[in-house]
């Protein structure tokens, strides 16, 4: 018999597949919060870790929930359940909810985020757009390829905007009307 898994063993194996090496030097990376030997059924996979996402963690019964962007990207003073950041911190912690983060670091990985993204949108001929240095051929920060049709600029944004998940500041363009 097998045992379940944990919060440290979910992460080590996060932080194998996506080293925290790989972060920007600004980045905040890896565990957030939640107890190393807690088991792990569940997780769930956000873009962002905000209220509606807790709640739906809440709802699917998660351990664990693996956010793209940091939470904690920019120091706080404080994380009083009066603030924004700090009521996510504190119902994750009474849920009894791990948040584990893989930002850039997953960006860059090769396949990684900026692939997911790319193939979501239908991209062809990928290749980094600023290629990592060292090892990891295809390694590097975001992706640019070919689609498969021409299209506007806006009707890329629509595109984008139906395809990818959706974040907390939604999506926007810049140019004109016909761009």
């Amino acid at each position: 018999m097998t045992s379940e898994p944990t919060v440290a063993d979910v992460a080590a194996i996060l932080d194998a597949r996506y080293p925290p090496s790989w972060a920007e030097s600004w980045d905040r990376v890896g565990l957030v919060l939640g107890e190393p030997e807690a088991p792990v059924r569940r997780v769930l996979c956000v873009v962002d870790c905000v209220p509606e996402t807790v709640a739906q963690a809440r709802e699917v019964a998660a351990d664990l929930v693996v956010a793209h962007h940091p939470l904690l990207l920019r120091g706080v003073s404080s994380v009083a359940p009066t603030t924004y950041k700090g009521r996510i911190v504190h119902q994750l912690i009474k849920a009894d909810i791990a948040l584990f983060v893989a930002h850039t670091n997953a960006d860059v990985a090769n396949p990684g985020v900026s692939d997911a993204l790319a193939a979501r949108l239908g991209l062809l001929d990928l290749r980094p757009l600023r290629p990592a240095e060292g090892d990891g051929e295809g390694r590097g920060s975001g992706r640019v390829g070919r689609l498969p049709a021409p299209m506007t600029l806006a009707e890329l944004t629509h595109h984008a905007a139906a395809t990818l998940p959706q974040t907390a500041w939604g999506y926007a363009r810049r140019g004109g009307p016909t761009a």
